[in-house]
């Protein structure tokens, strides 16, 4: 008998952002669209099942959208009262999902504005495929 294996690749084109802020989501979302003149706002929660008998873990999410160029932007809590959704980076408050090619100029423009933010510890770019959980950050 022949056997047929199924091999799932995860869409991981993406630019992900951790940031590290002890601040609630809505005033972090507040302080990055009052400084860096974006649009964020509050969508539906991102649900990941991590047991099939148990209900969903919900994690706050945003949503601005760029026209000119058909970039999506996400910005997503960590934590939640449930857990972590990317567990090994328990120290990171926050992650900014971006989806579609921007320039590096406007990446740099962005991380370096999220680090001037007084409130914000540290922004950074980080690669998505070498975290051990990163199919919860799919969208």
């Amino acid at each position: 008998m022949n056997k047929t294996y199924l091999k799932l690749t995860l869409d991981l084109d993406f630019i992900l952002i951790a940031i590290t802020a002890p601040l609630k989501d809505y005033v972090l979302c507040h302080k990055i669209n009052t400084r860096l003149n974006t649009q964020f706002e509050k969508i539906e929660d991102h649900e990941i099942f991590f047991n099939i008998d148990e209900p969903a873990w919900s994690f706050s999410k945003y949503y601005f959208f760029v026209e000119q160029g058909e970039v999506e932007y996400y910005l997503i809590c960590n934590k939640s009262s449930d857990g972590f959704l990317i567990p090994e980076m328990n120290k990171v408050d926050f992650f900014i999902i971006i989806k579609e090619f921007i320039d590096k100029e406007d990446l740099d423009y962005l991380i370096n504005g999220l680090n001037k933010l007084p409130d914000i510890q540290v922004a950074a770019k980080i690669d998505p495929a070498k975290l051990k959980s990163r199919e919860n950050l799919v969208i």
